[in-house]
């Protein structure tokens, strides 16, 4: 299902089209309080990526360069440890843009223009307040191999969209959901991506896993993301798409435009 231009309603009054465009991967740019935002940046083209002592296979080069990005005041970066969340082209792109929101450890790495948020830290940029929100990228007990993970709620002229970054938890979307009620976009890293690294244990959450975040957050729109691209993906957008139609919530999936 294509994307169509996303009108928000809000106290009977329609807000600007946040306009979300997908480039592949984890990487979605869209605006909020008069800002450009783009998650996780990731440009480069298929291949091996080493991670260690093994690598991750990307199996499709981005949907575009980053030039089709055009002006980006704020990068929301989960992570910057996995190339799947960062790779070459994407840490070049966020070193040219005003401001990279990310985990504390990730901006001591980046440097320059990165600021580390603590979980539930606010900062606010132009008019828009954003906090950073836990994220469990992996099964109980494995930060210590998949490192520290952040999600982020923006709000701005009364609307919230919440972007999870690569989480695997619903009792962690259970404890954002308990400290904003409202949520009107969630943009929810899927496809249920599994390594050696947990055995069988997702890293992110699943098609299903993604429809009760979505009752959970009582979220009037979900934006999927980071559902293909990588071989270590063992669910598509065709899982997500049939796990909402089977909920009966396709009307609240809105799939981005691909960028060009």
């Amino acid at each position: 299902m294509a994307f169509q231009p996303l009108p928000l309603f809000v106290d009977g009054g329609q807000s600007e089209d946040m306009n979300f465009r997908g480039f592949g991967g984890p990487t979605v740019t869209f605006r909020l309080g008069g800002l450009t935002f783009l998650t996780d940046p990731t440009f480069d083209d298929a291949g091996d990526y080493p991670i260690g002592d093994r690598a991750l296979t990307k199996t499709a080069p981005a949907a575009a360069g980053p030039e089709a990005a055009g002006p980006v005041d704020v990068v929301l970066l989960s992570h910057d440890q996995h190339p799947d969340n960062l790779d070459h082209g994407g840490r070049a792109f966020a070193a040219t843009v005003p401001l990279v929101l990310t985990t504390p450890a990730g901006a001591e790495r980046l440097g320059g223009n990165a600021r580390g948020l603590e979980a539930w830290e606010s900062t606010t940029v132009g008019d828009v307040r954003i906090t950073a929100v836990p994220a469990q990228h992996g099964p109980d007990g494995t930060e210590h191999l998949v490192g520290p993970v952040t999600g982020f709620v923006l709000e701005a002229a009364g609307e919230t969209v919440y972007v999870s970054g690569d989480n695997a938890s619903l009792d962690v979307v259970r404890e954002i959901a308990s400290r904003f009620p409202r949520v009107d976009v969630a943009v929810l890293f899927g496809g249920a991506a599994r390594t050696p690294l947990v055995g069988d244990h997702n890293l992110t959450i699943s098609a299903a896993d993604m429809v009760e975040a979505t009752r959970i957050l009582g979220a009037g729109t979900v934006v999927p993301a980071h559902i293909d691209s990588w071989a270590h993906f063992t669910e598509s957008i065709s899982d997500v798409r049939s796990a909402f139609a089977a909920a009966g919530l396709e009307d609240r999936l809105q799939e981005p435009d691909p960028a060009k």
